[in-house]
């Protein structure tokens, strides 16, 4: 079983985005169960960040659709960025939750 860890940056933006963005918790559940599933980078839902000198592997979740953004468009969402340690069979949410529209 894989587990979830989030850096302190993160569940500040978290908080600061629950405030405006009220189904974001049960967002977050959804994208928790898929990584947990199939961790590793999925083009094109998700991308491996190359070149940053870190022997893991940085993945970034191009979009995350959310319940708050219903009829906002087809390109709003949230981004994020974790790291996934194959060995420890752990991930480390650690990039702002961006939103995007």
């Amino acid at each position: 079983m894989v587990k979830i860890e989030k850096l302190a940056e993160f569940e500040k933006d978290l908080k600061a985005l629950r405030k405006r963005y009220s189904t974001l918790d049960d967002d977050i559940a959804v994208v928790e169960k898929v990584i947990t599933i199939r961790p590793s980078a999925t083009p094109p839902f998700s991308y491996d960040i190359n070149g940053l000198g870190v022997e893991t592997c940085v993945i970034k979740v191009r979009k995350i659709a959310s319940k708050s953004f219903k009829g906002r468009g087809a390109m709003s969402g949230f981004r994020l960025i974790y790291a996934y340690f194959k060995q420890e069979e752990r991930i480390v949410f650690m990039k702002k939750l961006l939103q995007i529209s």
